[in-house]
């Protein structure tokens, strides 16, 4: 599939930007967990990217070096690309960037200080245990959504089984993580998902 050749306006930049302000405010497990929306949004309802450039961007940004939310700055760049210059590619960087850091970073600073005044209140203890569900829950529609990106989610009960089998095992052993992103890497590379 080709990339999209896409023309944006002023306010395609401004609804970008306000898109990534609210997505910064939902992304309560990381930018990683909002990337359901984010799909929905480039892809399916705008159109500025493709399934294949979307998740590229992702797994590109997420087998380099660095924080989480590198893979926010590739999908602008990309969107930018795709406008046809490499100084929108720089603006679509800033503007999502900076939509996805701003509010969660001064939500973080302002809820972790009157967090850490008030740790001993059962209503704080209480907001981080049911936060958990909702981390899990926005993960793993990543998972599926990352998962299903280059397949056909009808014959991909192989990669769903692994995914569980991976999740149980993370869970419920000790066993490092390297060693399950390696036996992934072995099996992947043997076609078996």
């Amino acid at each position: 599939m080709t990339a999209p050749q896409i023309v944006l306006g002023w306010h395609d930049w401004v609804d970008l930007f306000a898109h990534y302000l609210v997505l910064s405010l939902m992304s309560v497990g990381g930018a990683i967990s909002t990337t359901t929306e984010m799909h929905r949004y480039l892809v399916e309802q705008q159109g500025w990217l493709t399934p294949q450039q979307f998740s590229d961007a992702i797994a590109i940004a997420q087998a380099a070096p660095g924080p989480n939310v590198l893979f926010v700055a590739l999908i602008g760049w990309t969107v930018g690309l795709n406008a046809g210059s490499h100084v929108a590619a720089v603006l679509g960087v800033l503007v999502t960037m900076t939509g996805i850091m701003l509010p969660s970073s001064l939500l973080v600073l302002l809820a972790a200080s009157w967090g850490q005044r008030n740790r001993e209140l059962r209503a704080v203890r209480a907001f981080k245990q049911g936060m958990a569900p909702l981390v899990i829950g926005m993960l793993i529609s990543t998972g599926i959504v990352l998962g299903s990106a280059h397949r056909d989610p009808a014959n991909d009960w192989p990669l769903y089984t692994l995914s569980v089998v991976a999740a149980l095992v993370i869970w419920r052993t000790r066993i490092h993580l390297l060693w399950l992103l390696g036996a992934g890497a072995v099996i992947g590379a043997l076609g078996l998902v």
